[in-house]
């Protein structure tokens, strides 16, 4: 199967009209009744893409959208009957990628879908994402994630944990960072190093012990 699709949608005869659509072209489509159910389901695993329905019981898809994204950049096509243009920019603000308006065409919300999770995959395969001992970051956006958990990094430690990332395993010194980093090429800065160091390992919580430190020589990026 190619894709792992979560479809979350509340009318049942739709819902079960999309997974037969989503079987037929050879995928796996993971149903959910809910936005409850469809938070459980992004517990238990990764998915290519979710379908996400906006109006439904219990938790809306709205909420839905802000949970997945403090979690993943799975691609997210909202479907919806609501047209208004307000509900469309609020759904973009909260890391929507696409919106499908009720009543679809199948064939044009698969095309949509397969070009979103193409490019994802393609932005992946590119190296647009580093990871290394549970720490991730995505280059294109400037995110990074300790574990599951989204680390907010000013452009300094962005740039230094990227530094660390791509030279994996060798000891850089304080020197080096800083004209890899940050492009300083002047003496009297080095201590500043430590200082974002420290910074970046408070963020990083429990995943702080990739990054080690070698006495008299600098730092080492392990995992």
């Amino acid at each position: 199967m190619e894709y792992k699709v979560l479809i979350v949608e509340d009318e049942p005869r739709l819902r079960a009209v999309l997974c037969d659509w989503f079987r037929d072209k050879g995928d796996e489509p993971i149903p959910a009744a809910n936005g409850a159910e469809a938070l459980e389901r992004l517990e238990e695993g990764e998915y290519d893409a979710l379908l996400l329905d906006i109006m439904m019981p219990e938790l809306d898809g709205f909420s839905v959208c802000r949970a997945a994204r403090r979690e993943s950049d799975v691609p997210i096509v909202f479907l919806t009957a609501l047209s208004d243009e307000e509900d469309k920019l609020y759904g973009y603000e909260l890391g929507a990628d696409d919106y499908v308006t009720k009543p679809f065409s199948m064939a044009v919300l698969y095309a949509k879908l397969d070009a979103l999770i193409r490019r994802r995959r393609g932005s992946l395969r590119s190296g647009d994402l580093l990871e290394a001992g549970g720490v991730s970051l995505r280059l294109s956006t400037r995110q990074a994630w300790a574990g599951k958990r989204e680390v907010s990094l000013t452009p300094k430690e962005f740039a230094l944990l990227e530094c660390l990332m791509k030279n994996r395993g060798i000891v850089l010194s304080r020197e080096q960072l800083l004209v890899k980093c940050w492009g300083y090429d002047y003496e009297g800065e080095a201590r500043a190093v430590d200082t974002q160091i420290k910074r970046l390992r408070e963020k990083l919580g429990d995943r702080a012990g990739i990054i080690k430190t070698v006495i008299k020589a600098g730092y080492r990026l392990e995992g």
